[in-house]
């Protein structure tokens, strides 16, 4: 695998170039703007836009934008320029020089605009402010990359998929899923990655380090991108909006996520079957009833599942913590959707119709079951005999016929029954004198 260093070195010179550039060019507007207050005479004018100027020299330099002509060769390399001072500022890169020195530090910049940027990690400056949420930065390419989470605009395409980006640079790293060039693979588990920063950050998995902590809260974080995601369930902060729902959420990637709800997009496939899936946590999960692994074991018994959600939802059998408490009685549960599930019969909440009939349901579920009535499914066999069922539960009760089980059992007489419906028919019947008194 070739070093990726060097690509990235030349990524950032040439971006401080452009940068560099954009900020001179933004001097000259800033110039022309000083030399109309002044009153000085723009009489020479471009045959291609309306733009003016005091002087002919810098009319000759303007027409290089439509004429494409760069007149300035570097010495040292084939690259060419429209303007002599971007040859000069570029020539730096060759000869090392760095005229520029920091005026809080010793640091010193081959160009003035990246010293002056640099500087305002000193000063605190943040001068460009988005006027949608607040949020400040230290540059004019910062503010405009950031105007596309508002905007939605994504101007990148790759041209091997259509995906398209709001960054530069993110198309440039999702190239190397179509080239495999300068891809990180981790020494300890094979797995691969398109940035060596990605790779790092892996590699704290395997360590168990977790060096970033929260102060409000104290939970610990590999890297410090999730805790700066992590505070902001603190601070409220939620600044990244879906365009479909206007729902709101406190980090890009988790829009993205949420965005394929509405696109439909599922961009991973089993590498078993031919399922497709929006997120990779669910392929991961899905794969595992292939493969059978189930990596997460209960610390109270030998339990083993394939997913942590469900490894947490069984630890509260042994800890009997009920978190949830109902907003309309002293309820408690275990888990959220519990919760939910049981205060929907003091709101008589029923959000789940039936797409044949008008009856409704509570629970999603209960729904599923109920349409089988109308399509005929009956997806649950029988073990022992063809017969099917549109409900596991009664798949479960008629087994019992056949197994010989019967797990309830009556308080009173001992007699063992295998449904529950007919241990209370029982109770009822043959033990109504004996409730009474």
């Amino acid at each position: 695998m070739s070093d990726p260093e060097p690509c990235r070195l030349q990524h950032i010179e040439d971006t401080e170039e452009q940068t560099e550039l954009v900020e001179e060019n933004e001097d000259n507007e800033e110039l022309s703007e000083d030399e109309e207050k002044r009153g000085a005479k723009k009489s020479f004018s471009c045959t291609h836009c309306e733009k003016s100027f005091t002087y002919k020299h810098s009319l000759n330099v303007h027409m290089g934008v439509h004429t494409g002509e760069k007149r300035y060769k570097c010495s040292h390399c084939d690259k060419r320029f429209s303007w002599s001072g971007h040859l000069k500022a570029h020539e730096r890169i060759h000869t090392g020089e760095k005229p520029y020195q920091c005026s809080h530090c010793d640091k010193r910049f081959s160009r003035p605009g990246v010293m002056k940027t640099h500087e305002r990690i000193h000063t605190g400056e943040k001068p460009y402010a988005c006027d949608q949420c607040g949020k400040s930065f230290t540059q004019k390419g910062q503010l405009t990359a950031h105007m596309r989470v508002h905007t939605g605009e994504k101007p990148f395409t790759c041209d091997q998929c259509g995906k398209r980006f709001a960054h530069s640079a993110h198309l440039k790293v999702h190239m190397n899923i179509h080239t495999r060039e300068n891809v990180c693979i981790c020494d300890q588990c094979g797995k691969m990655f398109l940035r060596a920063s990605d790779l790092a950050m892996h590699l704290k998995v395997h360590t168990k380090e977790k060096p970033h902590s929260c102060d409000l809260c104290g939970k610990s974080f590999s890297c410090l991108q999730n805790l700066k995601v992590h505070q902001k369930i603190h601070t409220g902060v939620k600044e990244y909006m879906c365009f479909s729902c206007e729902k709101t959420f406190i980090s890009a990637n988790n829009l993205k996520l949420h965005e394929r709800i509405h696109t439909e997009e599922r961009p991973y496939e089993c590498s078993h079957c031919d399922k497709r899936f929006s997120w990779p946590r669910t392929l991961r999960r899905h794969e595992r009833s292939h493969t059978g692994e189930k990596p997460y074991k209960c610390s109270h018994c030998d339990k083993r599942f394939g997913g942590s959600g469900i490894l947490k939802k069984h630890e509260l059998i042994h800890t009997g913590e009920k978190p949830y408490k109902c907003s309309h009685c002293d309820k408690r549960f275990n888990l959220a959707e519990n919760l939910k599930r049981h205060e929907m019969i003091h709101t008589g909440e029923k959000p789940f119709k039936c797409s044949h009939c008008d009856k409704r349901f509570s629970q999603r579920a209960n729904l599923i079951i109920h349409e089988r009535i109308h399509t005929g499914e009956k997806p649950y066999k029988c073990s022992h005999c063809d017969k099917r069922f549109s409900d596991s539960r009664d798949q479960k009760r008629h087994e019992r016929i056949h197994t010989g089980e019967k797990p309830y059992q009556c308080t009173i007489c001992g007699k063992r029954f295998n449904n529950s419906s007919a241990l209370r028919s029982h109770t009822k019947n043959v033990h109504r004198s004996s409730s009474d008194s």
